[in-house]
């Protein structure tokens, strides 16, 4: 006999627990699914232990940063109260239990295991079968993209996960992948001693991002004496059982005592039964509409979207469903202005389209460019300094499309462009807009001076 309920969940990462828990407390029965854990990637292996690392690892390079600005400093990295922190955040050795309580006290009723569809309204999880009144929400989320290089198979790689959870730092790394996530573990390690190297098959790091912000985030690793090599690929591994060696295209090869892989993440849909919805099961993405819908009774929220792997694009997500589900209205799902943010030092962060993208799409775009170091803030900041503002206008309607600010605050500095990408400011409201002094989000008042 299959249960009744009102909505279930597939996937209870952040999306999926948002939605579970606001649905629940409003009083629907609600069934959430999760074979992993509740709250997904972000709080155990993402969002919130990598930026502890990060917290750590900049702290030891802003005591560097002492002589010449404020006397001297001895600094000695202590990796033990960083694994400690990330261990304590996520409760006990990655356990959700604090996740499920939370989810039941709402209302909810909590299933572990694999949930798949089985048509429409209706999903299988073990030898349970629920049908859903008003809908089935799928949050599955994505995993570890591995690239099928040579003898990588079967060997102790990390993925961003082992890399969260190690207590005893290697002497050496390999980093394939030159996108944020690699980047931001490349730097942490590099900060406490490691000696790391990435390698990044583009012919930049950050390739999704602006030739600045690329030039930027290599200047910034070859400052923490990481090798950096573009425009390589991986062509075997060999690993002894004690270090790894990856082999590139060129011959060329490079020895480590560990091998991070960050090349991506994929939305693992095969398992899930879209067929039985009429979907096809090797879809990359789950494809929805405005309001997150992808099909008869069926919604979908963050990274298995491919909208942006993202936590705020999850709970953005999470809002416009629990909204739709319950007759609430209000406005659809719009993501011109996406903002992103790579947590390096300094940071990269951006919203919108770059200007390649722009032009991409016959935006006659103009654009407007100031460096943060001649900012007064960033004449006052000194060491550490380097960043930079470029924003993307459309021509024709006087908006921004796209903006980028990298700095010592540049997801922070993000915000006010976001806020102009999304609203569609008039160009002509920003120019008049007082900018407090001295900051470095007044740099976006230089900017938009070049943008002319």
């Amino acid at each position: 006999m299959a249960d009744e309920v009102d909505v279930v969940v597939v996937g209870m990462g952040v999306g999926g627990e948002e939605v579970a828990g606001r649905l629940a407390s409003a009083g629907l029965s609600v069934v959430g699914i999760e074979n992993r854990l509740v709250g997904g990637e972000c709080p155990y292996w993402g969002c919130v232990p990598s930026k502890m690392m990060i917290r750590a690892a900049n702290a030891l390079a802003e005591a560097r940063r002492i002589p010449g600005l404020a006397g001297l400093a001895t600094v000695e990295p202590d990796w033990s109260p960083v694994a400690k922190r990330i261990r304590e955040e996520a409760t006990d050795d990655w356990d959700d239990k604090i996740a499920v309580d939370r989810f039941v006290k709402k209302g909810g009723r909590f299933v572990r295991g694999f949930g798949r569809l089985a048509g429409p309204g209706r999903v299988e999880v073990g030898d349970q079968t629920f049908v859903a009144r008003r809908g089935v929400v799928v949050g599955t989320g994505t995993t570890p993209s591995v690239p099928p290089v040579d003898g990588l198979a079967g060997t102790p790689y990390w993925t961003n996960r082992e890399a969260i959870e190690v207590e005893e730092l290697p002497d050496s790394l390999i980093v394939l992948g030159g996108g944020s996530i690699g980047l931001e573990l490349a730097q942490v390690f590099a900060r406490f001693g490691v000696s790391v190297s990435v390698v990044e098959a583009l012919d930049r790091l950050l390739a999704m991002e602006e030739p600045d912000a690329s030039d930027l985030a290599a200047r910034a690793l070859v400052g923490d004496e990481i090798a950096v090599r573009t425009g390589a690929t991986a062509a075997r591994v060999e690993y002894d059982g004690q270090q790894f060696t990856l082999v590139l295209d060129d011959g060329q090869r490079l020895v480590a005592q560990r091998l991070l892989v960050a090349t991506g993440r994929r939305a693992d849909l095969g398992e899930l039964g879209l067929s039985s919805v009429g979907l096809p099961d090797d879809a990359r993405f789950l494809e929805v509409d405005e309001w997150l819908r992808a099909g008869e009774r069926l919604w979908g929220v963050g990274d298995v979207t491919g909208k942006g792997a993202f936590t705020h694009v999850a709970m953005y997500h999470a809002d416009i469903v629990v909204r739709d589900i319950l007759g609430q209205g209000g406005p659809a799902a719009d993501h011109r202005a996406l903002p992103r943010v790579t947590f390096t030092d300094p940071e990269i962060g951006a919203v919108g389209l770059t200007e390649a993208r722009a032009r991409e799409r016959g935006v006659p775009v103009r654009t407007g460019y100031t460096d943060l170091i001649t900012s007064a803030r960033g004449w006052i900041h000194k060491a550490g300094n380097e960043g930079f503002i470029k924003l993307v206008a459309d021509a024709d309607r006087d908006v921004l499309v796209g903006a980028t600010s990298a700095g010592p605050s540049g997801g922070e500095v993000l915000s006010a462009l976001t806020v102009a990408v999304h609203a569609e400011v008039p160009l002509a409201t920003l120019r008049s807009m007082m900018y407090a002094y001295p900051t470095f989000h007044r740099a976006i008042e230089a900017a938009l001076a070049d943008l002319g």
